[in-house]
C-alpha cells in the first residue's frame, strides 16, 4: 500500500481507493435496482452506523425520503440511530449492543433491506442488527473497510473499501451511497416508462378490437344487433315471409291477401265482393267505361 504525505496526500489516497472501488460499480448498480423494486413494492430500507458511518447511513435515507437529483415520490427509509429516544432507552434497558437489533425487530419485515455501514466491520451493535435482520427475513447489505471482517461475513452482500484510513473509507462510502441512489432513480424511471408503454399498447389494442366489433359487422351490410340488411329483397321476398313482405318486383301475391295484391297488372283473384277491377266493374254494378248513370250499386 502506498504511503502518501499528509494533507495533499489525502487526495492521492482517495484517488487510489476510488480507482480500486470503481470495479465495484456493478454491485452498487444491482443494489440500487433491487432497492427500487423493494421500495417501489411497498418495502422499506433500514440503515445504521456509528459515528461518521451513522451520518452516511442517514445521508442515504434522506436521499430516498427526499430526493437524490430529479423529483420523484418519497420512499420509506429509516436511519435507526436517528431516533434518539428509542436508541437511548434501548441502550439503557438492554445494552448498547441491542440499540439497532431491537429496532430491526420492530420495523423490519420479510423482504425489506438493512444497510449497515462500518469502517472497521467489527461493531458489535451492527453485528447484532445483522443477526436480527436475517432472522426476520430482512436482507443485509454492508459497506465496510478492508476485507475480511466480521460484518462482511454476517451479511448477505458486502462492499469492502481497501483504504488505509478511516476518513478515506467513509468518503468512498459516500460515493457508494450516491451510486446506489443514481441506480435507484434510473431503475424507477425505467419501470415507469415501461408501465406507460404497456398502458398505451393496451389502449391501442382495445381500440382496434372495438373497431372490429363495431364496424366489422357492417362490412357485410349487417346491423350490429343482427343481420337485417342481409334480408333478400332483390326478389321481393323477405326471409320470414311475414305479412307485408309480399313481392313487389313480379307483382304476384300468393292468394291476393289484403294489402299484398298486385298493382302491376291489376288482377285480384279473390278480391272483396268477387268484384273485378280489371275492367272497371265492382260487384254487380258496371262501371265499365266509367259511366255512373248506367251502373247499379249494391
Amino acid at each position: 500500500m502506498t504511503v502518501h504525505p499528509p494533507v495533499v496526500g489525502h487526495c492521492d489516497e482517495l484517488l487510489d481507493a476510488l480507482g480500486a472501488f470503481r470495479a465495484s460499480a456493478h454491485t452498487t448498480q444491482r443494489w440500487g435496482e433491487r432497492l427500487a423494486a423493494v421500495l417501489g413494492g411497498g418495502g422499506r430500507l433500514l440503515a445504521a452506523g456509528n459515528g461518521g458511518s451513522a451520518a452516511q447511513a442517514q445521508h442515504l435515507t434522506a436521499e430516498l425520503v427526499g430526493r437524490y437529483q430529479d423529483d420523484r415520490p418519497p420512499f420509506s427509509a429509516i436511519a435507526l440511530h436517528a431516533d434518539t429516544s428509542s436508541t437511548t432507552a434501548i441502550a439503557n434497558d438492554y445494552g448498547v449492543d441491542e440499540v439497532f437489533a431491537r429496532q430491526v425487530r420492530a420495523h423490519g419485515r420479510a423482504g425489506d433491506v438493512l444497510m449497515l455501514l462500518s469502517t472497521s466491520g467489527a461493531s458489535a451493535n451492527l453485528l447484532s442488527a445483522a443477526d436480527a435482520a436475517r432472522a426476520a427475513g430482512v436482507r443485509v447489505w454492508a459497506l465496510t473497510g478492508c476485507a475480511p471482517n466480521p460484518l462482511m461475513a454476517g451479511s448477505d452482500e458486502s462492499l469492502c473499501v481497501d483504504a488505509p484510513s478511516t476518513a478515506t473509507v467513509q468518503e468512498i462510502h459516500l460515493v457508494a451511497v450516491h451510486m446506489i441512489c443514481a441506480a435507484f432513480d434510473t431503475a424507477l424511471a425505467r419501470s415507469a416508462a415501461a408501465g406507460a408503454d404497456r398502458g398505451s399498447g393496451a389502449r391501442q389494442n382495445g381500440a382496434r378490437q372495438n373497431g372490429v366489433r363495431g364496424g366489422g359487422a357492417r362490412q357485410n351490410g349487417a346491423h350490429p344487433d343482427g343481420v337485417r340488411r342481409e334480408g333478400v329483397r332483390r326478389d321481393g321476398v323477405r326471409p320470414d315471409g311475414a305479412p307485408g313482405n309480399g313481392a313487389r318486383g313480379s307483382g304476384a301475391t300468393g292468394n291476393g291477401a289484403p294489402g299484398n295484391g298486385t298493382r302491376g297488372t291489376g288482377t285480384r283473384d279473390d278480391a272483396r265482393g268477387n268484384g273485378a277491377r280489371g275492367d272497371g266493374a265492382r260487384g254487380d254494378g258496371v262501371r265499365g267505361d266509367g259511366a255512373r248513370g248506367k251502373g247499379t250499386r249494391r
